[in-house]
């Protein structure tokens, strides 16, 4: 599979080629904040397919953390691109970034459900975690 992306203001592109291990939404906080409230949507991609091919991301991950997850996004326009977590080997790449969202297909699980909010959807039927889910 290859996908393609970008920022909102065409400042950061990137490829992600190879088969997405997971496609999920995020309900943890951190997640909230990034998305402006809502859950997060994410493929985990390998990280060897995936490369920026124009820009450079600024990054941030933060001080007072043990293992933050270092996040990356558009130093223009603010749009977060992936993240990257400690001992995850993979990229969490966001779903809303891709040219042709109707890729992403639609989340297999959401995690993180006991941070969620009461309007936060969840569609019936589909697996909910209240962290990760067992490996």
């Amino acid at each position: 599979m290859r996908l393609e992306g970008g920022c909102y203001c065409g400042a950061l592109r990137y490829v992600a080629e190879g088969e997405p291990a997971l496609k999920a939404q995020c309900h943890c906080r951190a997640c909230q904040h990034i998305s402006g409230g809502a859950p997060n949507a994410f493929l985990l991609m390998p990280p060897e397919g995936f490369r920026y091919t124009a820009g450079t991301p600024k990054t941030f991950a933060r001080p007072d953390l043990e293992q933050p997850v270092t996040r990356e996004f558009c130093a223009e326009c603010g749009t977060h691109i992936t993240s990257r977590r400690p001992g995850l080997p993979w990229v969490v790449l966001k779903a809303g970034t891709l040219d042709d969202p109707a890729q992403y297909g639609g989340p297999q699980m959401a995690i993180f459900t006991h941070e969620k909010q009461a309007w936060h959807a969840i569609p019936e039927g589909m697996p909910a975690f209240e962290g990760l889910p067992p490996r």
